[in-house]
């Protein structure tokens, strides 16, 4: 699961906010305590000294360290139990001032060696989600707000059943690719349809449920992707090539109105670059566009209408513009 550098920057700083914030917590904990309860001061003192008798006698190559051990490790267990008993004839927790992490797997570092603990991982998918929000609005977009209610239950003789009932079957898929996503039979998705009948709506739905589930989701349209990979080639923009990195490596990539650039040779050299490299090394796709396949064919090189037409399972909107609807009812 490839989080980009800035979702993992992003989420590295709020688990450093954490463990300051937990600090000063613990901090202002200790002073109220040795305010209130002088003698456990005392005690946390004798205790430090304690320890580094400990480790004064097991470095100590003179005599056998053994038994100044054992001694200094029971003075030390009478110590915990006093402080134990103070502090909950105080009121407060036996171990209250025990220097506990949010994460005992990492300690609150956020890697355990090389690999990404639990707690960062979980970080990343919220800021993840902010990401998605401020492209996609994901605060109404969920699979439970989906109405059918916009849909027609007229007879479609072209498709052979009504909207709705083509909607029902598009939404299933939707949600099934989201919710079982890396085990559902299909990998890509095509949507396909006019504008507002509620691509870009079930796009955000899926983009909440796969990053929710700790996958790295990236989501950007036609014109602003295939602007940054003209700029990474050219060198125009510092961020471009991070932006490249993105699009090809991120688990689910989302690519909303493809059709809306202006079709040019990078642009379609950019489409077969992303399309092709995705499906070579198995990473997730789903498109957007107002053009059928048809049209795909018609507009862009054979190569790209092929890969697309055999690799991605196309679905099919009908029905009215919803935001037509909205505003008129």
């Amino acid at each position: 699961m490839a989080y980009t550098s800035e979702v993992i920057h992003r989420a590295s700083q709020v688990l450093e906010r954490r463990r300051t914030a937990l600090k000063s917590q613990q901090r202002a904990l200790r002073a109220e305590v040795y305010e209130r309860i002088p003698e456990v001061r005392a005690i946390d003192g004798r205790l430090r000294a304690g320890m580094l008798a400990l480790t004064a006698a097991a470095l100590d190559h003179g005599t056998d360290p053994a038994p100044r051990v054992a001694d200094i490790r029971a003075q030390n267990a009478a110590l915990r139990e006093r402080r134990a008993e103070l502090l909950t004839q105080n009121g407060f927790e036996p171990d209250c001032l025990d220097d506990r992490p949010f994460c005992p797997d990492c300690e609150d570092r956020g890697w355990i060696g090389t690999r990404m603990c639990s707690c960062l991982k979980e970080l990343c998918a919220q800021e993840q989600i902010k990401s998605l929000s401020s492209l996609l609005d994901l605060g109404e977009q969920s699979f439970e707000n989906f109405s059918l209610d916009w849909y027609s239950t007229a007879y479609d003789e072209e498709l052979g059943l009504s909207p709705r009932e083509n909607m029902v079957m598009v939404e299933k898929i939707c949600r099934n690719y989201a919710e079982k996503f890396g085990k559902f039979l299909i990998h890509n998705l095509f949507l396909t349809g006019d504008p507002g009948l509620g691509k870009t709506f079930l796009s955000a739905c899926i983009a909440r449920v796969v990053s929710d589930k700790g996958f790295s989701v990236v989501y950007d349209t036609a014109v602003t992707i295939f602007t940054n990979f003209e700029d990474a080639k050219f060198g125009r923009d510092d961020n471009a090539d991070e932006a490249v990195h993105r699009y090809l490596s991120c688990d689910l990539l989302i690519l909303d109105d493809l059709g809306s650039e202006l079709t040019s040779t990078m642009s379609q050299s950019a489409l077969y670059t992303l399309i092709n490299t995705r499906l070579m090394e198995d990473r997730h796709t789903v498109i957007s566009s107002n053009l059928s396949l048809d049209e795909i064919h018609r507009r862009y090189q054979p190569m790209i209408a092929s890969r697309l037409e055999g690799e991605y399972r196309e679905l099919t909107f009908v029905g009215q513009d919803i935001r037509l609807l909205r505003k008129n009812s």
